[in-house]
């Protein structure tokens, strides 16, 4: 067992409790002893390592929802090793991978697979979705009861939408009888298929087909019904635009068990960010307006937006080295989902602490993951942040095998200085040096 730890000086942010205040944090045996301003009350056993962490704030680790992984079929572009390295410099001390890999996880044997790979090469906690219907094909439902057993969290379609909405009221009714959430990708292909950016003024000024919200809100509004229909747990994994958070909340204020999310991209950058085509900007769904991220912005503040997420997607160069409209879609994101946010903290719009729950506790709750919180008894899954200590992106300094992010050169305020999990340091950043100091 590792030794007991005692971070003591810190700010203590732990949503679950609606806790922001001064004080310690006390760590034993890879759980949370005691966390707040009453832990230096607690004592500490004897051979506790102190460490005074001068006044820096302690997070719950956070939890990704949306992560691209290549691994298998597609290492060239990232592995769970090397995900987790960037996941741990960001924060991340959870990474819910995407089954679009290559083969596709709709097999008990494959969420095996991945989670025997992840004990044996990531430092961070890995848990894979598994897709909803066999071969990703929008058909057959895949076996959820054996595929949750077998370690599956919840059950995904990845980048794509289940078209047929037969299939997808089995789904929720199917995933309801095994206490399971169906996370979905709300995007009609048809109306989609043709576009590459957000439908509008910007690009019809850049010549480029657009993709109009109505691609997103059409199946968001269908899938919303049928959750109503089935009874069944539901979670829009990526939305971004203003009309889908007015179906959400209406949703929600009928009492559908629904939750939503977004990527921190659509929260912190907009469609006028492609400029002169930038393909690391060419997302799915879309960047969308100023006014949609104004939207978003204040539906996080409000709750309706229950999650946000990096939506990490590693595209190699020959994928993102093309003339815009030929570009793969996707962005990394693991390292900067955190900073990124912070600026929304930073400029005000959002406090801390429902920035982190947006990004720890809410997916760790979602997911009925041991996660998201600083309460005693918890995993002791931190990370040590300053949040004032700016830094320049730069692809230099990603641990992402891929290197295509949206915030190259961008100047972000928010550093994670340590990231813990299970009571052990996986990642330190000390006198400008960053490294990843190893797994469980």
């Amino acid at each position: 067992m590792s030794q007991p730890v005692f971070l003591d000086n810190a700010r203590i942010v732990d949503p679950a409790r609606d806790l922001d205040e001064p004080g310690a944090m006390l760590v034993d045996g890879g759980k949370i002893v005691a966390a707040g301003a009453d832990a230096k009350g607690q004592g500490v056993p004897e051979g506790t390592r102190i460490i005074d962490i001068g006044g820096k704030t302690i997070i719950p680790g956070l939890v990704d929802m949306r992560v691209f992984v290549g691994e298998p079929g597609g290492e060239h572009r990232e592995t769970l090793e090397t995900a987790s390295h960037a996941a741990a410099a960001g924060g991340v001390t959870t990474i819910i991978t995407m089954p679009d890999t290559d083969p596709m996880i709709d097999d008990p044997a494959l969420v095996d697979f991945i989670l025997r790979r992840a004990r044996d090469t990531a430092v961070v906690r890995v848990h894979p979705m598994a897709a909803i219907t066999k071969a990703m094909a929008g058909e057959e439902l895949s076996e959820f009861g054996l595929l949750k057993d077998a370690g599956a969290v919840a059950f995904t379609q990845g980048r794509t939408s289940v078209a047929n909405a037969q299939v997808m009221r089995n789904a929720l009714t199917y995933a309801r009888d095994f206490d399971a959430t169906i996370v979905h990708f709300t995007e009609d292909q048809m109306l989609a298929r043709a576009g590459v950016m957000n439908e509008g003024e910007t690009a019809t000024r850049l010549g480029l087909p657009g993709i109009p919200r109505e691609a997103e809100t059409i199946v968001l509004d269908r899938d919303l019904r049928l959750a109503r229909l089935t009874g069944g747990n539901y979670h829009a994994a990526q939305i971004s635009c203003e009309q889908a958070l007015w179906s959400v909340r209406r949703a929600k204020e009928a009492g559908i068990n629904v939750t939503a999310g977004a990527s921190i991209h659509h929260l912190t950058l907009n469609e006028l960010d492609v400029g002169p085509y930038r393909t690391f900007f060419k997302m799915a769904p879309p960047l969308r307006s100023e006014d949609d991220r104004l939207a978003m912005v204040e539906a996080l503040a409000d709750g309706t937006l229950d999650v946000l997420v990096s939506g990490h997607d590693p595209q190699d160069v020959e994928g993102k080295r093309q003339p815009f409209a030929e570009a793969a879609d996707g962005a990394v994101g693991l390292e900067t989902l955190l900073a990124a946010g912070l600026r929304l903290v930073h400029d005000d719009s959002v406090s801390l602490l429902r920035l982190i729950d947006a990004m720890s506790t809410r997916p760790g709750a979602i997911l009925g993951l041991d996660a998201g919180t600083l309460k005693p008894g918890a995993a002791a899954d931190f990370a040590v942040v300053d949040l004032d200590r700016p830094w320049i992106v730069t692809e230099g300094n990603l641990r992402s095998r891929s290197r295509n992010t949206a915030f190259e050169g961008a100047r972000l305020t928010g550093m994670v200085l340590q990231t813990w999990l299970a009571g052990r340091m996986i990642y330190s950043h000390e006198n400008g040096i960053a490294k990843c100091i190893g797994g469980r």
